[in-house]
């Protein structure tokens, strides 16, 4: 399968960019290389919007939360995506949260560093241009399978969807690596984690995927796939 990480919307290095002192240049933006631990905020709500993140290592968790306090998880990103891009379109202070769901090391550019490479480097803006405009389609999918999909169908939907962009084939199966967790699908298809654990042990008593904490193992894609209503 065709790696589907972000920086591939364009053909341009999008990590030499990003991070210059990996070419063994010399830049003022060297000093943005950060280090997060596991559980720790990478910003909250309400905090300045001022910095635009690219992933390089590890997973970031991008969510909000709703009046009664509930989590609402509204993206998982992996190395190589970018996070905190709405500060390029004039948003002043966030609205969600990022969390470091392991170690992470991210690129951190400020958005007037950034508009200076934008200029630099022509194929940037197209790239940002397809970064936003892939996830508003993903949140009108996501939003279009709430309201016309059962729960189980939105749970098989996003497994397809996961195996599509983070899966590595093996043989005839699939498997994508560093599996979440029940609660976090839960989260992402707004549903309950004893309805994930349910449509998960269904489908491995069906022999269509296996799982542990670790990963995931779709032993038919295409079955899955019809499975969604």
């Amino acid at each position: 399968m065709k790696d589907q990480s972000l920086w591939y919307l364009e053909n341009i290095d999008v990590t030499g960019i990003f991070c210059p002192q990996k070419l063994g240049t010399h830049s003022k933006t060297e000093h943005s290389q950060k280090h997060y631990k596991k559980g720790d905020y990478i910003y909250m709500p309400d905090q300045s919007s001022d910095k635009v993140f690219f992933l390089n290592e590890g997973r970031v968790k991008i969510g909000t939360y709703g009046e009664n306090g509930k989590e609402i998880t509204k993206a998982i990103l992996n190395k190589g995506e970018v996070f905190g891009e709405l500060s390029m379109i004039g948003e002043n202070k966030r609205r969600d949260f990022a969390y470091a769901m392991e170690d992470c090391q991210a690129c951190v550019l400020t958005t007037d560093e950034m508009k200076t490479m934008m200029r630099d480097h022509n194929g940037l803006s197209l790239f940002f241009m397809k970064i936003m405009g892939s996830r508003v389609l993903e949140m009108e999918s996501r939003l279009e399978s709430l309201v016309f999909k059962d729960s189980r169908s939105r749970i098989v939907e996003y497994l397809v969807d996961l195996v599509k962009k983070n899966g590595q084939r093996v043989g005839y199966e699939w498997v994508v690596r560093k599996f979440i967790t029940h609660q976090e699908i839960a989260n992402l298809t707004a549903t309950s984690r004893q309805t994930v654990t349910t449509v998960l042990n269904e489908l491995r008593a069906d022999n269509l995927l296996t799982f542990n904490r670790k990963r995931l193992l779709v032993r038919d894609l295409e079955l899955l796939a019809g499975e969604i209503a």
